[in-house]
């Protein structure tokens, strides 16, 4: 092999081994999945989000690959109203007791350069799961400033139906079962 073979052969390798996927654990503290619910068909809009999610995000720059798993505890939701998080969590809603956790798991299914901009996946919430697209409006991996080391983090939204997971409390009264979840992560690679 002539040294420019070798040369050339040394310098995939080395690519190759830069370019395998990094697994970064989402950071609880700056990640919050929120959503807005209608309120009586239109008369006004109720907002929430679930303080307490685990996950992982494995992201594979060069190959343009990538997968998400995130698992919500459906306890930790919060409308900054005790009455109405208690309510959400009775059997009437979203019967925590019974299904405590919510996961959505995905892959990153379009790029623009090296930030993915969308992740198709499935929702697991109330016992029932269903197809959910996420649009990632902002995706960016870099040091961070105060711990030197890199972080990833994402900004993304999706619409579902609630009531095609089983949670259809208000659909009498005329409530839109749409939900406009949006959700802001960030992570770490693990170890």
């Amino acid at each position: 092999m002539n040294r420019f073979a070798l040369a050339s052969l040394a310098t995939l390798m080395g690519a190759s081994a830069l370019a395998a996927p990094v697994t970064y654990v989402l950071d609880p503290h700056h990640t919050y999945p929120s959503f807005a619910a209608d309120h009586m068909g239109g008369l006004s809009v109720w907002r929430g989000k679930f303080t307490d999610t685990t996950g992982k995000v494995v992201y594979d720059k060069a190959a343009h690959t990538g997968s998400i798993e995130v698992t919500v505890n459906m306890n930790s939701i919060d409308f900054g109203m005790e009455k109405m998080n208690e309510h959400a969590r009775s059997a009437e809603i979203f019967d925590v007791q019974k299904y405590p956790t919510a996961t959505y798991t995905g892959k990153f299914t379009r790029w623009n350069g090296d930030a993915p901009t969308e992740a198709e996946g499935t929702l697991t919430m109330h016992g029932v799961t269903k197809p959910v697209t996420l649009t990632i409006h902002s995706f960016m991996c870099k040091p961070n400033p105060m711990t030197k080391k890199e972080v990833c983090g994402a900004d993304a939204s999706a619409h579902l139906d609630r009531a095609a997971f089983g949670v259809d409390y208000g659909k009498a009264y005329g409530f839109k079962m749409d939900v406009a979840l949006q959700i802001q992560v960030e992570g770490s690679p693990a170890g």
